[in-house]
């Protein structure tokens, strides 16, 4: 199985040290293996794991997740300390197989959302060195834009795993809250932090949210949705304040396009989110930044010089200080009051799957951010802020690159290419729907058909997780994709898992029904492999599936030529009395097309 092969991975290993040696990606990375290390870790990686879902993948990781042989410094080089092994989600991936080559550049314990708050150098954008890369996870996003990596560990509080994405254009996915673990990873506000992943492709991005998932402790519902319905409801802002006209018509030709692969489009109210985003760092819930690494603040402020050696940012330092001055009931006072804001956000996007927002509002030049650090970073997160504060989860994709920064006043040419991204936001545990609607735009990379694949990798994969509960699922005639019913299986959630086959002893029969379908009937001597597809569900969603089936339709088990036994499509015997064998045919499609 594996990622690759050990031939392409040991290439793509030695043109990522040859594009750093060129000065590709820089300050990108804070610590590097040795290329020798590196193709050792390779080896071992195929050997001890040659059939892992990640072997050959090379990854890098931000540096305030924990990787064992390598410090952990938060980009602050007086607090780095040597863990003695790595955070959850890491030793999740390397014993799948991923090979992680080093650690990466950030906004200083991740406070910031432009990537150039780091005593290591500030990262600029891949494609024009004059602007930011995005933050905190810079360095992330930038290793992975420049080609450096397959893909890269990020985190997020309030949108580093998806403006650098948005910025960067490429893949950045934010799960849902505690779905990934994050054991290991220096705090910034612990409540609301994630692990995420930045990919060139949701394939890759996928594939390692699939294995980072299974290490989160939080329960999931019984009822999730695994991917979006056939004809998603897509809530818009009506209104969408720092966007610059030609912005604003990135975003509509975004909007556009989801109309026309099928998606209802529907205009929402934005300005409760936009009010409990504003939560985040203007009100007592900051107090968590000064819980997490305060103490270690206060200390290396004592003076100049020791804040000097420490290498402390001062824009940095000062928001972590100021966090401190709340209180317990000041903390309780806001907790009521997002909790509020967030009811009244989520009313207004009742009867919406998904809502699109831009990830982020304008590429600013790094000289921009210099001269206002506060107040250009804070306009950064006006689409981001509020989404681990409302338990929300995101997908963010590349769109379109535009001509303009979205802001002439930050003294960038108007010539100068700037990438344009969206993020499509779900409520919690609908990954696998902002997922769905996410594969719309194409570019992503994910096949259209095969949505949410990282959550039905961890509802039939890791035991030891707390993925959803999935029940597999086969079909054989009206519920295939394409077929006129298999709609109703995408209003359930299900998603599609691929091709399977019967074991040799089933026999189908065309039924006289409407719409048309067959039924399938077996174990019987002299039967044929009859061609179907599996789908994951919700044990909850299974039930409504089953009350809502008409005769002579039934569920039972089948045995699939895997050796598995799986809930699938049967019919009741009577039911085929009389009814045409088209078994020959190998399946329905067979049959369906030689009337075509």
């Amino acid at each position: 199985m594996g990622f690759r092969d050990r031939t392409d991975a040991l290439r793509v290993l030695d043109d990522a040290y040859r594009a750093l040696d060129d000065g590709a990606a820089s300050n990108a990375f804070l610590s590097l293996r040795s290329r020798q290390d590196a193709h050792e870790a390779l080896d071992t990686a195929f050997r001890e794991v040659p059939d892992g879902p990640l072997t050959g993948m090379i990854i890098a990781v931000k540096d305030n997740i924990d990787v064992a042989g390598f410090d952990t410094t938060a980009a602050c080089p007086g607090y780095a300390y040597r863990p003695e092994r790595d955070a959850a989600c890491v030793a999740a991936l390397r014993a799948s197989g991923a090979v992680v080559i080093g650690k990466t550049n950030l906004d200083q314990f991740a406070t910031g959302l432009v990537g150039t708050r780091s005593p290591y150098g500030a990262v600029g954008d891949t494609a024009v060195a004059e602007r930011i890369s995005g933050g905190s996870s810079s360095g992330s996003a930038v290793a992975v834009a420049a080609g450096i990596v397959d893909a890269a560990l990020g985190t997020d509080t309030a949108g580093s795993g998806r403006v650098p994405a948005g910025l960067q254009g490429i893949v950045g996915i934010k799960a849902t809250v505690g779905v990934v673990s994050a054991e290991g990873v220096v705090p910034a506000c612990e409540s609301y932090d994630c692990v995420t992943v930045f990919a060139r492709s949701s394939g890759e991005a996928d594939a390692v949210m699939a294995v980072m998932a299974s290490t989160g402790s939080r329960a999931w519902p019984s009822d999730v949705r695994f991917t979006a319905p056939t004809t998603p409801v897509v809530g818009v802002p009506a209104d969408l304040p720092g966007l610059s006209a030609s912005w604003r018509e990135a975003f509509d030709g975004a909007v556009e396009h989801l109309r026309t692969t099928g998606c209802e489009i529907r205009t929402i109210d934005l300005t409760p989110a936009l009010e409990a985003a504003r939560m985040l760092y203007d009100s007592a819930l900051v107090a968590e930044r000064a819980e997490a690494v305060g103490t270690f603040v206060a200390a290396a402020s004592a003076n100049d010089a020791v804040s000097a050696e420490a290498g402390l940012d001062q824009t940095v330092a000062g928001i972590v200080t100021d966090a401190g001055q709340w209180n317990g009931v000041d903390v309780l006072r806001a907790q009521r009051l997002l909790a509020e804001r967030g009811r009244a956000a989520l009313q207004e996007w009742d009867g919406a799957d998904v809502v699109l927002v831009p990830t982020a509002p304008f590429h600013p030049t790094i000289v921009a951010v210099d001269a206002d650090p506060v107040g250009v970073n804070s306009a950064m997160g006006i689409y981001t802020n509020f989404c681990n504060l409302m338990d929300l989860c995101g997908v963010a994709v590349p769109w379109t690159t535009v001509g303009d920064s979205g802001r002439p006043e930050d003294g960038a040419s108007a010539s100068l290419p700037a990438q344009f991204g969206v993020t499509v936001l779900a409520r919690a545990f609908e990954d696998g729907v902002a997922g769905g609607v996410a594969s719309l735009f194409g570019g992503a990379g994910r096949a259209e058909d095969v949505v949410a694949s990282w959550t039905a990798g961890i509802a039939e994969g890791d035991s030891a997780g707390a993925g959803p509960e999935a029940v597999p699922v086969v079909v054989f005639g009206a519920h295939l994709r394409g077929q006129p019913l298999n709609r109703e299986l995408r209003a359930l959630g299900a998603s599609f898992v691929g091709d399977v086959e019967t074991t040799p002893d089933y026999r189908l029969y065309a039924l006289d029904t409407v719409p048309p379908k067959p039924g399938l009937t077996g174990p019987v001597e002299d039967g044929r492999r009859i061609a179907g597809e599996e789908w994951l569900i919700s044990p909850a969603g299974l039930g409504r599936f089953l009350a809502g089936l008409p005769a002579p339709m039934a569920l039972g088990q089948v045995t699939l030529s895997d050796g598995r036994q799986v809930t699938g499509f049967t019919c009741q015997p009577a039911a085929v009395d009389g009814a045409e064998d088209i078994s020959a045919f190998g399946g329905w499609r067979g049959y369906v097309s030689q009337g075509e």
